[in-house]
């Protein structure tokens, strides 16, 4: 059996005339709908590889909350094409920056979508039935925010 690979993403989130929408990006690979996440970093918090992984690949910041809001689980397809099981941690970000340039902007195409709309147009089980179970506001009932 292999081991389970342990992954960070960043929900990002933003209010617009009362409805909560989320952030999409592509993968760089297969261009697939996902959200932003990443592998583990030495001496950084789960909360932080996240917030840094919206700014590469997605261009934004803002408050990311301390707990995590949830947790899916998917496939991950390594660079040798092996594929592995993976669990991914997921933190809410509310955004208050887009950035005009970043880092894997050439890469990943992004596109706000009403939360409502999201678990549709992922391409992936385990983050379809995540968003498909979140709240219409995207937040849990003990919400941390740390800046």
């Amino acid at each position: 059996m292999a081991k389970l690979l342990k992954q960070f993403a960043a929900l990002p989130v933003m209010e617009t005339g009362g409805t909560s929408h989320v952030l999409l990006i592509t993968s760089r690979g297969t261009q697939r709908w996902i959200i932003p996440k990443g592998h583990p970093e030495k001496e950084m918090r789960p909360a932080a590889v996240a917030l840094l992984e919206a700014r590469e690949e997605a261009g934004v910041a803002g408050k990311i909350s301390k707990t995590p809001i949830g947790r899916y689980r998917t496939t991950k397809c390594l660079r040798s094409g092996k594929m592995v099981p993976a669990e991914v941690t997921v933190f809410r970000l509310d955004v208050s920056e887009h950035l005009a340039a970043w880092k894997e902007s050439l890469e990943r195409k992004i596109m706000w979508v009403p939360l409502s709309q999201a678990h549709a147009l992922v391409d992936d089980g385990g983050l379809s039935k995540f968003l498909e179970g979140l709240d219409a506001a995207a937040k849990p009932k003990a919400l941390a925010v740390t800046s």
